[in-house]
Order: structure tokens, then sequence, then C-alpha cells
């Protein structure tokens, strides 16, 4: 997901920090994808590149070692790390705002909604995050050759398994539409996220969310890692269909307003940006 983002993606943040009105005084958090580390080249130079241009301080936050961690460790427990990291950092007692990559933008949500006790987050700009979940292996999907198709089958016969579901991160996001039983039953941290289990809808997240005073959403249009590519939108699948996509606004987590996704988007708090950038280069 990292590779072939960082010069679109700093155009992109940039902008958007500046359209939202972000005081200097404000700093901002950086959150990673998957198989990657604040140390890198492309996440250090982009962090610094932000600060530099936006005025901000800014801060790379990372979650355990880096690389590992984004692969092997539960998202609610990379979700829990990150909470108790931004509550020991004084720079961002008074608040701050969050941009994050890929995977980091389901840590990143972990922080606005379930980190109880932490510094409010003002704004977020999330960059291609896979917000309604993907229904193929990341680096996998529908382009793939046999090889990694059928990986992908293997891996969606187990996929909400225990051993699965508690080693292995991006399971926490993978949804298959035409298995939603047990999806809600026993995936560990997107339903949760989504607020999208009947009966156990929790106001608290969605009031967190609903707080936000701006939200980016950044789809890239020739994006072959998030399938759906419209999940970035908040788009999925409608429940057991595997061909049709329904956009952001004819979910039920919009129409219903789960996670207050309806309530920014009204108050015209919500930005939809398409850009023409390929993740598979």
């Amino acid at each position: 997901m990292e590779k072939g983002l960082k010069w679109s993606c700093v155009a992109v943040v940039v902008a958007f920090l500046a359209m939202v009105h972000v005081s200097v005084s404000v700093p901002f958090i950086m959150l990673h994808g998957i198989t990657a580390e604040c140390s890198d080249d492309t996440n250090a130079n982009f962090t610094q590149f932000l600060i530099n241009l936006s005025g901000s301080p800014g801060y790379c936050v990372e979650i355990g070692n880096g690389v590992l961690t984004s692969m092997f460790t539960p998202l609610a427990h990379q979700a829990e790390i990150a909470c108790e990291k931004v509550k020991q950092m004084k720079e961002l007692s008074q608040g701050y705002n969050i941009v994050a990559r890929s995977q980091g933008n389901m840590v990143a949500r972990g922080l606005i909604e379930f980190c109880h006790g932490g510094p409010p987050v003002y704004n977020y700009i999330s960059l291609a995050g896979p917000h309604s979940g993907v229904s193929f292996i990341p680096l996998c999907g529908l382009k793939s050759g046999p090889y990694c198709k059928q990986f992908d089958e293997i891996i969606k016969g187990n996929l909400y398994s225990d051993l699965v579901q508690d080693h292995l991160a991006p399971s926490g996001y993978f949804k298959i539409p035409t298995d939603m039983t047990k999806y809600l039953e026993s995936s560990k941290y997107l339903p949760r996220l989504n607020n999208e289990i009947p009966n156990q809808r929790n106001s608290t997240y969605k009031k967190r969310f609903a707080s936000l005073h701006n939200l980016v959403l950044v789809k890239f249009q020739d994006d072959q890692v998030i399938v759906p590519n419209d999940s970035t939108w908040f788009g999925f699948y409608p429940d057991g269909d595997f061909e049709n996509v329904l956009p952001a606004q004819q979910t039920k987590l919009y129409t219903e307003d789960w996670i207050g996704l309806k309530t920014l988007d009204v108050a015209g708090k919500v930005k939809f940006v398409s850009v023409p950038v390929d993740t598979s280069k």
C-alpha cells in the first residue's frame, strides 16, 4: 500500500491541511500503513515534508516495531497502544489532527472512537483507508494471478477463526459480503469500529466520530489493493452481493448513521476526494 503514493499523498495532505484551516499551533500525528515503519525513507520524508509545508508540529507515531506489528498484531491492540502513546505526548494534550495512510486508518479510527480519556481529535485526513473493509487479501485483488487468488480463497476459509483474527492484522477489516452472519459473529475489529452489530451499537463511538471538525476521505482512482475501492469512502457491496457496490450514502452505515458519518456529511464536514494514483506500481 505504501509504494507509489509519496508525492501524491504529500500534495493531497498539504492541500487539505490548508483547506480545513488548521492552526499552526495544532499538532498532527501520522500513522503509516502495513509492512512499513516510521523510520523508513517514505514515511520519515513524508512526515517531515508535511511539517515543513504546513507549519504544524507533526509526529509519526509508531506502533510496536512497525513492520511486524503492523502485520501480526490485532488492530484492537494496535489501537490500544496508539491510545496510550497519544495520552503520554504532552504536545497533543490540547488536541491534535490525524493523517493516516492505508491500514493506518484502522488505527486512526480506533484512536478517535475507542481511546477513552485521550486528547480530542479535531481533523482527520484519510488516505486510501479500508473503512468499510476489503473483500480480497491486500496485494492480491481482482487482477492478481491464480496463485494469489488460491491463497485468497484459503485465507477466506479460515478468516474468522481465532487463530487468524488474533495473528493477522488485515483479517480485522476483511469482510465477505456473502457471509455476513459469520462476519458479524467472529470478526474482532471492523464490526465494532463501524457499529455494525445489531443491539450492540455504541453511542459513545458515534459521538466521538461525529465530533470531528473535518473529515477528508481520499480515494486513489486506480487502487488495486483496496477492493472494492469505494471502501475508502465508506462504500461497499450490499449484503449477499459480490458484484455491485453501494456508494456510502446508500449503505445502512450512512442512512442509519451508525458512526455519525451522515451527521458529519449533512453538516458539510466531510470531503470526498478522488485522485489519479495507481497503488499497484
